[in-house]
């Protein structure tokens, strides 16, 4: 029987990278965080310090720099860089490679693979996914960003915003109308854009947080991008974003879970060493309430996110994204078609979907209570309540707004 990547990953092993996650953000991002916040990014070297930990290949083939991984291992590892205090932006930008790399890699021709992925994984070049457009949101079909052929490559004409790691990211995948007289979903198709190509111009973005990642707005003016950057086939773009969202959402859940236990332990010190009318803060019964209700949404989220965990992980066959090239139209998708035994069936579609709302409303609930019990502590730059507080917004909105997941949940379940 083929192994698992969850037979090769020991409890053990877990440990140890959730140690090395908390090591990393106390020595090498804490003391520089606000510098990297105010200046809208963080040095580059960190994606290959990241890469040097294993991080970024986690959960790719071997053959391409990866290393096989479970779920379970990667969001042990999201979790502790969020709940150390590692901010969104930080995370946001440094894996922006997972919502770029998977549909190259499910999808994409072996040639393409082997040109964009190893490079990203050692941390050499940064990879991002453009999806949304000026005006777009979640109303994906109705992307305007045009795609012509012409003397063997697409001409690329269109707009992008709200870009992770927009302003320096080397390879784009882009979602494009490639069937220009087909407004809707099967007229769109997925193009690997290269980062220095001619006629594509970046404007970095302002946000209210996740303030040191390099969010863009991207511009193509007739960029021309060879055909062999086509990933998959013409008219199933849609499908591949879809499939995507997946893995995207429950990464998020994973990360809104460790927000909110940064938020509960920052809140717990606080009360702890806080004296107020002569006893410490936690000393009294409505601040011991407010934490328990946070504790409270904290481990009804652990349990979610570990039980779907384990579910897509018992779903999977071997590495998650086999590499080499594609074997039939839409192969390799993880169970793109929701009606498929794969690991992302129609439930488990429903219960990302539902968890990414849970999961993200404990990061507000706990954000919101942190700088209630921190007070005008709370209010203050260089508290982690007060940053998170700034990024709860992002984080719900990103990857399907709630509204977005109810409705796509009941329709999963057939309601």
């Amino acid at each position: 029987m083929e192994a698992t990547a969850s037979d090769i990953w020991s409890p053990e092993d877990m440990a140890a990278v959730e140690d090395a996650a908390r090591r990393f953000i106390q020595t090498e991002v804490a003391p520089h965080l606000q510098a990297w916040e105010d200046a809208g990014e963080f040095p580059r070297h960190l994606y290959e310090r990241a890469a040097g930990l294993g991080w970024l290949g986690l959960g790719y083939p071997e053959a391409l720099g990866g290393t096989s991984a479970p779920w379970a291992l990667r969001n042990a590892l999201t979790i502790a860089l969020a709940r150390t205090g590692g901010s969104g932006g930080l995370m946001a930008s440094l894996f922006s490679h997972n919502i770029g790399l998977p549909p190259v890699l499910r999808h994409g021709s072996w040639a393409l693979q082997q040109q964009v992925i190893p490079d990203v994984l050692a941390g050499r070049k940064i990879a991002a996914l453009a999806i949304t457009e000026p005006g777009g949101g979640t109303d994906v079909s109705a992307l305007r960003t045009t795609a012509v052929r012409e003397d063997g490559h697409y001409v690329v004409n269109g707009e992008k915003v709200f870009i992770t790691s927009g302003m320096r990211a080397d390879w784009i995948t882009v979602a494009v109308r490639t069937d220009l007289t087909n407004k809707g979903a099967s007229g769109i198709s997925m193009l690997v854009v290269p980062g220095d190509a001619p006629g594509l111009s970046r404007s970095p973005l302002r946000k209210m947080g996740w303030q040191c990642s390099d969010t863009a707005q991207l511009r193509f003016d007739n960029v021309r991008v060879p055909l062999g950057n086509l990933v998959g086939e013409e008219g199933t773009g849609f499908k591949i974003i879809l499939t995507n969202f997946n893995g995207e959402r429950l990464s998020m859940s994973a990360m809104a879970l460790g927000f909110a236990e940064c938020c509960y332990d920052e809140a717990l010190a606080w009360a702890q060493q806080r004296k107020t009318f002569g006893t410490a803060l936690v000393d009294h019964q409505v601040i011991r309430h407010k934490l328990m209700d946070m504790k409270m949404r904290i481990e009804s989220t652990r349990a979610w996110l570990q039980a779907l965990s384990a579910r897509v992980d018992a779903g999977r066959k071997g590495v998650e994204f086999p590499a080499g090239p594609p074997q039939g139209k839409l192969a390799r998708s993880g169970g793109s078609d929701p009606r498929s035994g794969g690991a992302w069936g129609q439930e488990t579609v429903a219960q990302v979907c539902l968890l990414k709302n849970h999961a993200t409303q404990t990061m507000q609930f706990c954000a919101d209570q942190g700088v209630q019990i921190l007070g005008g502590m709370g209010f203050m730059r260089g508290t982690a309540c007060e940053r998170i507080y700034r990024e709860v917004k992002v984080m719900m909105i990103g990857g399907g707004a709630e509204e977005i997941m109810k409705e796509l949940a009941s329709r999963q379940l057939g309601i």
